[in-house]
């Protein structure tokens, strides 16, 4: 949660370098997951660029978004 403001989501990802290069050309512009909570959440595929590694993406990460649905960050937590 963002300073006791709007909510978090915590999902896993798989997306092997081959799929995260659709992503990165512009191709695919939307990341959608099941929260493990069973939340299904759609993001802007730029969020996780930073976690981008030569095989792809891959982790559970915590998503952070305010009262109003938008994006305020994201973490790796494994």
């Amino acid at each position: 949660m963002v300073d006791g403001v709007g909510d978090s989501v915590v999902f896993a990802v798989t997306i092997p370098a081959t799929v995260w290069r659709r992503y990165y050309g512009g191709s695919v512009r939307t990341v959608r997951v099941t929260a493990e909570d069973g939340r299904t959440v759609a993001f802007p595929a730029g969020v996780l660029q930073r976690f981008v590694g030569a095989d792809g993406v891959y982790g559970r990460f915590r998503l952070e978004f305010d009262g109003q649905g938008r994006f305020q960050g994201i973490e790796r937590l494994g």
